[in-house]
């Protein structure tokens, strides 16, 4: 409460989440993660929490005639301002929506089939780039006759 009365919104909410972890059985604690939910403008998180802090103590008259009565009058003014600004608009700058995209049609699963073989090759043939503490880079192939790698203290391995 006091990082709320000090407009430090998000110290507020991480430290009321912590309160409500502790004991989640504490209707003040989702109360005042409530009110520093709508501190952060999260109308629909907020009354979700005021709800909670009624199912734990219903008879609380704070919690029902101030906080979430404010809470949904809140909701409602933004649903009406969104409603008030789509129809403000010219059809051209409304947005329709977006549209849904197959990510499994055969193209897509085929690039990630080569993508695939492509890592595979690479991870057959062994091949590492080496860093130098210098900062000189180097991609390095390991042969089958030749399987020592460089000295591991002069360099950081990367895949």
């Amino acid at each position: 409460q006091v990082l709320m009365s000090l407009h430090e919104m998000f110290p507020a909410v991480h430290a009321a989440e912590t309160a409500v972890q502790r004991n989640p059985r504490s209707w003040d604690a989702w109360q005042t993660l409530g009110r520093a939910q709508l501190g952060l403008g999260e109308i629909a998180l907020a009354i979700r929490s005021f709800q909670v802090s009624l199912h734990i103590f219903p008879m609380n008259p704070e919690v029902w005639k101030e906080d979430l009565s404010w809470a949904r009058k809140l909701q409602e003014q933004q649903k009406a301002t969104k409603t008030e600004s789509v129809q403000a608009l010219p059809k051209e700058l409304v947005q329709e929506s977006i549209p849904d995209y197959d990510f499994e049609s055969d193209e897509v699963v085929a690039v990630c089939a080569a993508i695939a073989e492509k890592e595979k090759a690479l991870s057959a043939a062994k091949t590492m780039v080496i860093v130098s503490a210098s900062g000189t880079v180097e991609t390095v192939t390991e042969q089958d006759n030749c399987p020592a790698t460089p000295d591991e203290t002069l360099f950081i391995r990367a895949r």
